[in-house]
């Protein structure tokens, strides 16, 4: 069996390290981005449109910023469907709406397409590691063709289910990072205007009933300035939250917990934090607070 040739549309803070990791496995790439030099820098050779890469691919993967990118380059006269053929898969890496999903899903299918969701988890650094964890709805068949083009930047590959079962899955799991991240900011906060010093606090926390995600891998790091620059923005953590309440909403259960995060994003966007790293809620909400900030500013 010949080796399947690979697509990238969408090389930007992920897609474009996702290429990277493919290129550097001695898998060669072709890539589109609006923006030019991405797919050179990723060490892909650069297609001039979406339909070049569509048809010069057997596995296209979409590495896009949210269901309504992903819908118009799949489905404008030029895109992706156009120009799918049978026995094609392409695979949505992308953070977007089931229901949206499981439509393009069924688009495809008519065409012969095997159209793949695999949400992804672990962020810019596991990206450059190879270390992202992919949570996959479609074919167990689709999935095993799959296996040698998502060795390269993964290190766990979940199946979840049929399509939407991933994005459905990538969903779930940003609600809760969301809802770490901000209530663990306005702990801090409160902790640093209370007297409290932030490493010793961190240390409570890790070694208490309040430790997770945001506690034991961002806040160590944000207490001494650094907000790990280059992961997911304010704007798009309340994009993912958004898709939560829509996709509790089609399944009939309460979304009693995204009042929090919500405000808590909806004010660092306000407040000017929108396309910085989402860590910096903590700042809008020190903001908030009387400019209080984790860290000493003089010693940066």
């Amino acid at each position: 069996m010949s080796t399947p040739r690979i697509g990238v549309i969408g090389l930007g803070n992920m897609g474009g390290r996702i290429t990277r990791r493919i290129v550097d496995s001695g898998q060669p790439v072709i890539g589109y981005d609006p923006v030019p030099g991405r797919a050179d820098a990723a060490g892909a050779t650069a297609a001039s449109s979406i339909a070049e890469v569509t048809n010069a691919a057997d596995h296209l993967l979409l590495s896009l910023p949210d269901s309504n990118v992903i819908e118009k380059v799949v489905l404008d006269d030029d895109g992706v469907l156009a120009n799918s053929r049978d026995g094609q898969i392409v695979v949505d890496l992308s953070t977007a709406a089931p229901s949206s999903t499981a439509r393009l899903h069924a688009e495809f299918a008519e065409r012969g397409v095997e159209y793949v969701d695999a949400g992804i988890s672990g962020g810019a650094a596991a990206a450059e590691k190879g270390t992202l964890t992919l949570m996959v709805g479609g074919s167990a068949e689709a999935l095993a063709s799959l296996e040698n083009t998502l060795k390269p930047f993964s290190a766990k590959v979940i199946a979840m289910g049929g399509s939407g079962a991933g994005h459905t899955t990538k969903v779930l799991n940003n609600f809760l990072n969301a809802v770490s991240l901000a209530a663990t900011a306005e702990v801090m906060v409160a902790g640093r205007k209370a007297g409290l010093d932030m490493h010793r606090l961190l240390d409570v926390l890790n070694s208490s009933s309040g430790v997770n995600f945001a506690t034991l891998n961002r806040f160590p790091h944000i207490v001494d300035g650094d907000y790990l620059e280059g992961g997911l923005t304010s704007t798009l953590m309340m994009k993912d939250i958004v898709l939560y309440v829509d996709r509790l909403g089609e399944l009939g259960v309460p979304a009693l917990n995204s009042a929090g995060p919500m405000a808590s994003f909806a004010l660092a966007n306000a407040l000017g934090y929108a396309d910085q790293i989402s860590n910096r809620v903590v700042d809008a909400i020190g903001d908030t607070a009387g400019g209080i900030r984790l860290h000493d500013e003089e010693a940066q």
